[in-house]
């Protein structure tokens, strides 16, 4: 009696580390199936032993194949787990293998976008530049590690739960949980983003809505200060007891938009900006125009 072929973890894990190259040979006839049979030629050879069904191997994962790259690793597993059925003799065809793949990839395409470019990344980006905006160098080093930690683990993970499911993972996908992470993902994805717009997104309008005069005893008057140190330490106390640093007092439009709603410029911009996305005009379009239509009003006088 043959001895069952079996993957070790060794095996599993030099998969999951090739697949981290899946889009390394994407192409806009199969995509990503040169980056996928890379991936798995180490399971190839461990469990076929005659070249005829290597190659035969490789032909069928040679098909068309595109997902999010980091939501492959569950379907990697599933295939292994088929791979390894079948080369210990159970009647797993090709067409089997291949619908499997067809019909995970679609569904677990949808969760990677809302769940890491839309969340995940835009978190940790907030946060890394948050810190090298103020000169820490430890911004883009947590970046790095973190991001890459979270999506090796997540790979690595997905892959064996892929693998340990086998083929019965396939079952899930007819129920509501895909959609419902897909979903939630999403819903805090574009939470994350609206609290950054504040943030990240400066509109500053110049023009005087009024200038008031103050009455005497209501400002400082530099004139009267005496000189050096002692003039400033006067002037500082002179502000903490209510008095203005100027004689007028100056009434701006951006000073009434954010007594009105801090930011609300823009985020009115934010939202033009959904909505020309939407009419599907080119982001670059809109970056050339939002230089332009800034440096107009810088030199108009409006911002």
């Amino acid at each position: 009696m043959e001895k069952e072929l079996k993957l070790t973890k060794k095996d599993r894990m030099s998969v999951c580390w090739r697949s981290t190259f899946i889009q390394g040979s994407w192409n806009y006839e199969r995509t990503q199936s040169g980056g996928w049979a890379f991936a798995l030629i180490p399971a190839i050879k461990k469990l076929y032993k005659t070249k005829e069904d290597r190659v035969a191997a490789l032909k069928r994962h040679l098909e068309f194949f595109n997902t999010h790259p980091y939501l492959a690793s569950p379907i990697i597993g599933v295939t292994l787990a088929l791979e390894e059925e079948r080369a210990n003799g159970a009647p797993i065809d090709d067409v089997t293998i291949q619908g499997v793949k067809v019909g995970m990839m679609g569904p677990l395409a949808g969760i990677g976008d809302p769940v890491f470019w839309f969340t995940v990344r835009p978190i940790l980006g907030a946060l890394a530049a948050s810190l090298a905006m103020t000169g820490n160098i430890l911004g883009p080093i947590i970046y790095f590690i973190v991001w890459n930690a979270i999506r090796v683990a997540f790979m690595w993970y997905t892959q064996e739960f892929g693998y340990k499911a086998g083929s019965h993972i396939t079952d899930d996908l007819t129920g509501g949980l895909l959609q419902d992470i897909t979903k939630g993902a999403s819903i805090l994805g574009m939470f994350i983003l609206g609290s950054l717009v504040n943030r990240w997104v400066s509109v500053k309008f110049t023009p005087i809505v009024s200038s008031v005069p103050y009455a005497k005893g209501a400002y400082i008057d530099w004139s009267k200060l005496p000189a050096g140190t002692n003039g400033i330490k006067q002037a500082l106390l002179q502000q903490a007891g209510g008095m203005s640093l100027t004689d007028h007092k100056v009434t701006t439009l951006q000073g009434n938009l954010d007594s009105l709603i801090p930011g609300l410029a823009g985020l009115v911009i934010t939202f033009i900006c959904m909505w020309l996305l939407k009419k599907k005009v080119s982001p670059i379009v809109i970056i050339l125009g939002l230089f332009a239509i800034g440096i107009v009003f810088h030199l108009i006088g409006i911002m």
